[in-house]
């Protein structure tokens, strides 16, 4: 999406995010919120983050691998992706403390064509009886990004009523002011609820009287 400080009758739609992470925008469906609906997102907006310095490499080429069932070895990644390209660097996340896996990791290769490839054909394979997430390296090249720990990030599912979109995994749906004239998804919600509930209580009884 364009920058959230453009109007938003100028702002050009897709179904993804482009340049800045907007944490209220990337929890909407549509990309068209205004106001978080989740705690999560308010502590998104609310945290400070930059991105580790440490880390070297294009972003450009790097792909994230999540979902690892923490069996996995550096050793395997490197196995599993080594055919889409040449693997300038591969670095599996681990716990500073235990010095455990913590279930995702970041491979850079030569050219972003090779990365592209990598996203398109490893995506939803599964390694050690694990479906794994893989997608572009956003940390780096997103300003405000945000990682999921704040609260941040893209993807999640549904039962965790965290979801993220804007991303290859959760694409934004067409805005339903398109068609409806509703200004988001949440007012649309707001909507149905308050057709579902009727009346509030104290209406209720000044009819019945």
């Amino acid at each position: 999406m364009d920058s959230p400080q453009e109007p938003s009758s100028q702002r050009r739609w897709s179904r993804y995010v482009r340049d800045v992470y907007d944490p209220v925008q990337v929890g909407s469906i549509d990309g068209t919120d205004q106001v978080p609906h989740d705690r999560a997102l308010v502590r998104a907006i609310n945290s400070n983050y930059r991105p580790n310095r440490k880390v070297k490499g294009n972003p450009l080429h790097t792909i994230f691998i999540g979902r690892l069932e923490h069996s996995v070895t550096e050793q395997q990644l490197r196995s599993k992706f080594a055919s889409f390209g040449t693997i300038v660097h591969a670095r599996l996340v681990t716990d500073i403390v235990t010095g455990l896996p913590r279930g995702y990791a970041f491979i850079e290769y030569s050219t972003r064509d090779e990365a592209l490839r990598a996203i398109e054909r490893m995506h939803g394979v599964s390694i050690d009886g694990k479906e794994i997430l893989v997608d572009e390296e956003w940390e780096r090249r997103l300003e405000g990004w945000k990682p999921r720990r704040l609260g941040g990030g893209f993807g999640g599912r549904k039962k965790s009523q965290q979801l993220r979109f804007g991303c290859k995994i959760q694409p934004f749906r067409r805005p339903l002011l398109e068609t409806t004239g509703v200004s988001s998804v949440s007012e649309w919600n707001r909507r149905i609820r308050h057709r579902k509930e009727g009346p509030p209580r104290s209406n209720r009884n000044s009819e019945s009287e």
